[in-house]
């Protein structure tokens, strides 16, 4: 294994590690938070801020493969307990033609976890609003067995020392699983800038109520739109946090994140018509951390050729603001060591 070097163009301080070898790691039951209620009064700082985490390892590899996703996982060293609820968390695509990921890549790897593909219903329409519409798109798309965290009730969970959010909705059973791989397709996105790890982890677990509040700051529980854009990218901090913080206080918690840039559209897979992709596929990364890893993901992207129309899509929403919002808040570091796993 070989380390790669990259040259940034934001200003960020990176940490290139040795390479390591892969172990499993032990895992010590967290306590977990009580609930609390959300309070629409915007929160502009967090009461005390916390120290920056230090340079996690993101592992790469540029073969988007069945392989290369079982290699980026085992780089990790973290692998379920035969007693864990296995939960994979995707987007199940909105129809017809959106970029979600295919079970010719990811169908075989949730197999061998023993794992459940986990979704929310969308705020915004379309054929995934509606629990029963959605299942079916689940299935067509070929997502079985398959649970809507929000198919029946909702619940929220605390955000600590959070920018905008005090509490966060998402559904109630999210805590079927403690053992989570959030599985993203790295993209641009209309409203976020981009979508990766943090969006997957905020917008993908929240309700419909949950998602409102995050697009709005908190202000609406029953519409996304008209949202102010630093309250939204900083209320998806909020909101990622809020779930690590919740599964890693589930018994034997653990949550892992992995992110494919292959079709790389300047469109969410919540467009059923995205625009083609001017990048060509990079690879699949995945760590412990879902601030470095979407850091390492956007350094990758401004380095690609034909990057002009994605670079432009996350800029025009600020959508790096959402990673050094979520730095800020401890969920993790924008410093990282990218490790090569080959091939």
């Amino acid at each position: 294994m070989k380390n790669i070097a990259l040259l940034l163009p934001l200003t960020l301080v990176m940490v290139f590690a040795a390479a390591c070898s892969s172990t499993t790691t032990s895992r010590t039951p967290a306590e977990s938070a009580a609930p609390s209620s959300q309070d629409a009064a915007p929160i502009r700082e967090p009461a005390a801020k916390p120290a920056l985490a230090p340079a996690a390892t993101v592992y790469m590899t540029y073969d988007i493969t069945p392989e290369g996703l079982q290699a980026a996982f085992d780089a990790l060293g973290i692998a379920p307990l035969e007693s864990d609820k296995v939960a994979v968390k995707i987007s199940t695509g909105e129809p017809p033609a959106s970029n979600y990921l295919r079970q010719e890549l990811i169908g075989e790897f949730v197999k061998g976890l023993n794992g459940t593909y986990i979704e929310c219903n969308t705020a915004y329409g379309g054929k995934r609003a509606s629990t029963d519409l959605h299942y079916q798109v689940a299935k067509d798309h070929g997502f079985e067995p398959i649970v809507l965290m929000d198919d029946g009730s909702e619940m929220e969970i605390p955000v600590v020392g959070g920018l905008q959010l005090k509490a966060n909705t998402v559904g109630e059973r999210i805590g079927d699983f403690n053992f989570h791989v959030v599985l993203s397709h790295f993209k641009g996105h209309q409203m976020a800038g981009y979508g990766g790890a943090l969006k997957m982890l905020s917008i993908g677990y929240g309700t419909t109520k949950g998602k409102s509040l995050i697009h709005t700051g908190g202000k609406s529980a029953a519409s996304p739109w008209g949202g102010d854009q630093t309250m939204f990218l900083e209320s998806m901090a909020d909101a990622s946090k809020a779930v690590v913080d919740y599964v890693k206080g589930l018994d034997n918690g653990q949550i892992v994140f992995i992110n494919v840039m292959n079709r790389l559209s300047i469109d969410c897979d919540c467009n059923g018509r995205p625009a083609e992709p001017d990048i060509h596929d990079i690879g699949i990364l995945a760590s412990t951390d879902p601030v470095a890893l979407d850091q390492a993901c956007m350094d990758l992207i401004y380095r690609a050729e034909g990057n002009k129309s994605f670079i432009r899509r996350v800029e025009s929403q600020n959508g790096v603001h959402a990673i050094e919002a979520a730095e800020q808040i401890g969920l993790g570091s924008r410093a990282y060591a990218l490790e090569n796993i080959g091939p």
